[in-house]
């Protein structure tokens, strides 16, 4: 077996998405990153499809479109990165080939931190929307919930930085990165707890609507 059907057969799309540093949701939905895409528009499984852009292929064009590389460097590089066996045409007959474990480069380990930065902050900014629409008050006279201030107070600073990352120079969006990965890093664990489902399977979202006053 060479090495694009043992890629094929052992990786799916939606795992090299995710081993490469982008966010899939529960749905199989992500960002595009072939496109200026704000809001989950790529469906990935064994292949992938984009419905704003129309990009769509199995995961060998994927890793090849995402790195700018051709096919035969982005199966190489799979079989690197997930450390699948295959034959090579002038080893035949010997045993498979299992490839050496490839080092990151500099660039794709800011490209790494920058799609994983933007990521967090998109679910963030999507967070904020939906706390400002369903904690706003409903009463002149009623006390605002600390989700609605937070979303009043946060949204348009998010909406900046990811506004640099999708449009800045390589200054601004190293800069952005550096000075503020704690702050990313501290967002990313909020959100994971306040996901995270409880023992009777009830995430902290649920909590919040059945103890939440009726407005």
């Amino acid at each position: 077996m060479n090495v694009f059907e043992a890629v094929k057969q052992s990786v799916t799309t939606r795992q090299a998405a995710e081993h490469y540093g982008i966010h899939v949701n529960r749905n199989g939905m992500c960002v595009c990153p072939f496109h200026n895409d704000k809001n989950p528009s790529m469906k990935v499984d064994r292949r992938f499809y984009c419905f704003g852009c129309g990009a769509t292929g199995d995961v060998i064009d994927f890793v090849s479109r995402f790195y700018g590389i051709g096919s035969k460097e982005a199966a190489l590089m799979l079989a690197q990165d997930f450390s699948i066996p295959y034959e090579d045409g002038r080893n035949a007959g010997k045993p498979p080939i299992r490839p050496r474990l490839r080092r990151e480069t500099e660039e794709q380990k800011f490209k790494r931190m920058e799609r994983h930065c933007f990521r967090v902050l998109s679910d963030y900014y999507h967070l904020l929307r939906r706390w400002k629409e369903e904690y706003a008050p409903r009463q002149p006279d009623e006390a605002w919930n600390p989700r609605f201030v937070e979303a009043m107070q946060n949204m348009s600073r998010v909406e900046y930085l990811m506004d640099v990352l999708l449009s800045g120079d390589i200054q601004e969006r190293a800069a952005l990165i550096t000075g503020h990965g704690k702050e990313v890093r501290n967002l990313e664990r909020r959100m994971a707890e306040f996901t995270a489902p409880d023992t009777a399977g009830n995430s902290e979202h649920d909590r919040q609507h059945r103890t939440a006053p009726e407005r």
